[in-house]
């Protein structure tokens, strides 16, 4: 099978990233910390694959993550979890608007504040 052909590969788990709500590559696009240049190239994972980013997310649609040790939110500073977690969270809401929307994904980004 072409790469082409194979979708978008979690280099976490190596499944396939099926769904544009499972992906930590198209959430960090969304929030801007990915250039559209080099979206094609970016190392794509599941957000549950990368659970230091995705403990962030508080919506109903995506189940609580809890991370142990360095990285854990419950050992740093609540102002910044309080930051993080509402960009987070509006980001995944935006990626939850794109998977219902036939939209570019130049019109992914947008203002989320």
């Amino acid at each position: 099978m072409a790469k082409c052909d194979e979708g978008y590969l979690c280099q976490v788990c190596g499944h396939e990233v099926e769904n544009i709500v499972e992906s930590d590559l198209y959430l960090r696009y969304i929030l801007g910390l990915v250039d559209p240049e080099v979206l094609h190239i970016a190392p794509e994972r599941h957000l549950r694959c990368n659970p230091a980013f995705a403990q962030y997310i508080v919506h109903s649609e995506f189940p609580p993550l809890e991370v142990e040790g360095d990285f854990d939110k419950r050992n740093l500073d609540a102002q910044f979890v309080a930051m993080r977690e509402e960009e987070v969270t509006r980001g995944f809401e935006r990626l939850l608007e794109v998977a219902q929307a036939d939209i570019s994904i130049l019109q992914y980004p947008r203002d989320i504040d």
